[in-house]
């Protein structure tokens, strides 16, 4: 069975749901095909291993391969990551497109020309920054950095007005709107391969059938969009240059409850602008909590005192590079890293840090997630990382196929056309010329929707 339509977008997260969006409500006949499930509502459901089951591929149990293996989180639903983040949000930070430069060659693009598209996504998403106080984790935090000479500031959110507001993701944004203005969004609708016949794209799906279209936005993100690039026999040099933010964390215990089911993540960071690394909270459910402290003696005594438990994290900008791999007969793309010395000293010099932070507000034990250390009952000083030792992690994967002038290093142009594909668009993070150093859905969503208004203006 083949259906035909004007535009199809391949995923619903942050960059499909935006471009989506726009272009239904410039008129344009739109399907969204999701891969995913549409996510489960209910207080009972977030943090819950249903959540899991539905909403992360493969539950979450999902790594890059290399020198020192690294997980990561895929959201695989409608809504896509933004219904598994904390839905903070950053504008590109200053530099951002003359650092990319250096790696990824000029992108046609600067901050000022895409100031427009991100502050309209800020409005139509109401992104604001935390009313009333910060969480008890995140207050912590705060209050360790700003007695060391750092500054914590709370990033701005995709939520709801008032303490603790609702997370304004995809499903209840842009999605809704794009079904208001006539598009469509199927469901259980995986793609497997493109292929260009008499001047339209076939998308042929998993389990049969086929969909034609003018003109196609993919939006996999930085793993899925290069792997089908790849598996159709398009844009060759997608998936060659795959960045990411390496995260090391560490869990606090303190003498008063730091955790409130109630609250969402603190959106506390530090981020020296002379240092290699940011800090912040990560989520510290008693689920999150045995993860980060998995092979620890004392994780049974430490579950009864979950409340006054706290997990933060310490993230750097990769300097090594990772590859999108699509062996054959396998279903899903192969992710690899290779973290560099420079990624390892980076995440020691932030872990170190934090640790500090952590004691000045009063943590008794530090745990960090590298075996062999800790806990520490005091600042540990220099450290260094074994990469055989350090569970690392991820949720910021970006940079694997290049928006960029330079055909040589970059398979897709400054508006976002896989080049010698026409017809053929990407708006998701695998835009990025590099690691942003931040959250990077704000700028996914300003990406996408400066692809989505070149399509509608010709270009």
């Amino acid at each position: 069975m083949t259906e035909r339509i004007e535009v199809a977008v391949v995923g619903s997260g942050p960059g499909g749901a935006v471009a989506a969006c726009r272009l239904a409500e410039a008129g344009r006949e739109v399907l969204v095909l999701e891969e995913g499930a549409p996510p489960p509502l209910g207080p009972d459901f977030a943090f819950s291993p249903e959540e899991l089951e539905t909403l992360y591929r493969h539950g979450g149990a999902t790594v890059l391969l290399g020198r020192c293996p690294v997980a990561y989180a895929e959201g695989r639903a409608a809504g896509g990551g933004s219904e598994i983040n904390s839905a903070l949000y950053h504008r590109a930070p200053p530099g951002t497109f003359a650092r990319w430069a250096e790696r990824a060659g000029p992108s046609g693009l600067t901050e000022a020309a895409l100031a427009p598209h991100a502050e309209a996504v800020e409005r139509e998403l109401g992104v604001t920054a935390r009313e009333g106080p910060p969480t008890p984790a995140g207050k912590r935090l705060a209050a360790g950095a700003s007695r060391l000479g750092f500054e914590a500031v709370p990033a701005r959110r995709m939520a709801a007005s008032g303490a603790g507001g609702e997370r304004r993701s995809m499903s209840k944004t842009f999605l809704p709107r794009l079904a208001a203005a006539g598009g469509r969004l199927r469901c259980g609708a995986r793609v497997d391969s493109l292929a260009r016949e008499s001047g339209r794209w076939v998308l042929r799906l998993a389990g049969g059938g086929r969909v034609e279209a003018g003109t196609v936005f993919l939006a996999g993100g930085a793993l899925q969009t290069p792997a089908l690039l790849r598996r159709s026999g398009l844009a060759p040099l997608a998936g060659r240059t795959l960045a990411l933010h390496p995260t090391v964390k560490a869990v606090a215990l303190f003498d008063d409850v730091v955790f409130d089911p109630a609250e969402p993540v603190a959106a506390e960071q530090v981020k020296p602008a002379d240092r290699p690394w940011s800090l912040g909270c990560s989520v510290g459910t008693p689920a999150h909590l045995a993860v980060a402290l998995a092979g620890r003696p004392e994780t049974a005594e430490l579950h009864r005192l979950w409340p006054r438990l706290a997990v933060y994290y310490a993230m750097t900008p990769s300097r090594g590079v990772g590859r999108v791999w699509t062996p054959p007969l396998l279903r899903d793309p192969v992710p690899s890293y290779r973290v560099s010395d420079s990624d390892l000293a980076a995440l020691a010099d932030g872990l170190a840090a934090l640790a500090e932070i952590l004691f000045a507000a009063g943590a008794r034990r530090v745990w960090p997630t590298v075996a062999g250390l800790g806990p520490w009952t005091a600042p540990p000083g220099p450290l260094s990382l074994d990469p055989r030792a350090v569970s690392l992690m991820t949720v910021h994967l970006m940079a694997s196929a290049p928006l960029g002038e330079d055909a040589a290093r970059c398979p897709v142009d400054p508006f976002g056309r896989v080049r010698g594909a026409d017809g053929l668009r990407v708006c998701d993070a695998s835009l990025f010329g590099g690691p942003l150093g931040a959250n990077p859905q704000g700028l996914v969503m300003a990406l996408s929707r400066h692809v989505a208004a070149s399509f509608l203006e010709g270009r």
